[in-house]
């Protein structure tokens, strides 16, 4: 189960990872309307889901809501807390708790932020590119910026 967990969480830096390169400068704090959330709040969420999984496998579960960071910074801090639980899994499987509570909570989740700012990408007239996601190459342990090329898009 953990290697379908790592696999998860690589396709997570994959998919997402898609979604937050090349945007326009000022899209992070893309507003489509009273009472959304911008793009660069999504992500911020994100963040704090990945450091609360990470506190569920060390068995010491904690929420943060941490401050927004500019967008570049947002992106750094998604694959360092990313990185940081693809590591712990690797070193201790689910650890306090259960892959199928991480999936359930904190993973499915990012996962449906992944979709929210891809559709908000969209609405700025940035849209994301389809592809063929199930030859996509992803590998468990690759969970940083660097992702191999879109092998189908469409």
């Amino acid at each position: 189960m953990e290697n379908l967990l790592r696999h998860t969480l690589a396709t997570l830096a994959y998919r997402l990872g898609k979604v937050l390169r090349d945007v326009p400068a000022d899209f992070g704090s893309f507003q489509p309307g009273s009472g959304v959330k911008t793009p660069v709040e999504i992500l911020s969420h994100i963040g704090d889901l990945m450091d609360w999984a990470l506190t569920l496998v060390e068995g010491r579960q904690a929420w943060h809501d941490a401050e927004p960071l500019p967008w570049p910074d947002a992106v750094a801090r998604f694959y360092r807390s990313l990185a940081a639980l693809d590591a712990c899994v690797a070193e201790k499987g689910a650890g306090a708790t259960t892959v199928e509570k991480l999936f359930q909570g904190p993973i499915a989740d990012a996962l449906t932020h992944t979709g929210q700012i891809a559709i908000l990408r969209r609405m700025a007239g940035c849209p994301v590119k389809g592809e063929n996601y199930a030859v996509a190459e992803i590998v468990a342990g690759r969970t940083g910026p660097e992702q191999s090329a879109p092998r189908r898009e469409f």
